[in-house]
């Protein structure tokens, strides 16, 4: 059989975590999968599965082959693309990652458009609240908030978000206003720990960095927790934005400290840095830019 015809088999097995979910995706009989993935061990000499009854895993030759192989189709995938023209109609499987609020409120209704607009298309959205690594993860484009590490992967800066402080205005009643950021040490914060893993915050005061120790009152690993002890007047806590948007608009949370606020938070696209740039991807990243740069909460 064909060499990257079976590696894309053997992908889709791994991906599908199994031999009968790989032949629904590819459209293949279950027989015929299991004996292109034989094939596949035959000719290199090496066992990249292990199977029962119950599940498929990759050994750890199974791995190493497993990402090579994605490479090597992605290659292909681009190279086709090339041949075709920059006019090619997009097709094939997109993932996509972001975070799991920004995936919900900015990716997913872009996603909703592109697949309209490309039905030959199959996205798959990963929506997490890690830094997923791309290459191990097969991931074509990254939604990312932050700074970002020297890497190979390609950025397209396509807006920014700020770190607000925020309290319900009954705890504001109660407790009054900070009005420096030295006074946060007698106020009760709620620290969200994505944001701030370290029981401090930075700010710019006074025409000058500053950073405050914190004793918070309570941790938690989830935004929308942090969010919901504020609302509920439990303290002062401090998130991007575009996360408290709408308590913010309904009055349920107000911003404290505003003229304190650290360098806001750049967010990019990334994608794969390759010889030629695929159909797919360059569509998915010019409307998703487009989009995003658009969005009053990010710019």
């Amino acid at each position: 059989m064909d060499r990257l015809h079976l590696m894309s088999v053997y992908v889709a097995v791994v991906e599908a975590e199994g031999f009968a979910g790989g032949a629904r995706k590819l459209h293949m009989s279950p027989p015929a999968v299991t004996r292109a993935v034989a094939a596949l061990e035959e000719r290199l000499g090496v066992k990249l599965l292990n199977r029962t009854t119950r599940y498929v895993r990759m050994t750890e030759a199974g791995q190493k082959y497993y990402e090579d192989a994605k490479r090597i189709i992605a290659l292909a995938d681009e190279a086709d693309d090339a041949v075709l023209g920059i006019n090619a109609e997009p097709r094939g499987f997109l993932t996509v990652t972001a975070s799991v609020l920004f995936g919900r409120l900015f990716v997913m209704p872009g996603i909703v458009e592109y697949l309209r607009r490309y039905p030959a298309v199959e996205v798959n959205a990963l929506f997490v609240d890690r830094v997923v690594n791309m290459l191990e993860e097969g991931v074509d484009v990254a939604i990312r908030i932050g700074d970002l590490p020297d890497s190979s992967y390609r950025a397209l800066r396509v807006g920014s978000v700020r770190r607000v402080l925020c309290a319900s205005p009954e705890y504001l009643a109660e407790h009054g206003i900070p009005q420096t950021p030295d006074e946060l040490t007698e106020h009760r914060t709620i620290l969200a720990r994505g944001l701030n893993p370290h029981n401090e915050m930075r700010f710019q005061y006074d025409g000058q960095a500053q950073t405050v120790k914190l004793q918070p009152l309570l941790s938690v690993s989830d935004n929308d927790s942090a969010a919901s002890a504020a609302m509920a007047g439990l303290g002062i806590t401090r998130l991007l934005n575009y996360q408290i948007a709408e308590p913010l608009r309904s009055g349920q949370l107000k911003i404290v400290l505003g003229e304190c606020e650290s360098p806001p938070v750049p967010v990019h696209i990334l994608h794969r840095e390759g010889r030629h740039s695929s159909a797919k991807i360059r569509s998915f990243v010019d409307l998703m830019a487009e989009r995003l740069r658009a969005e009053l909460a990010l710019n």
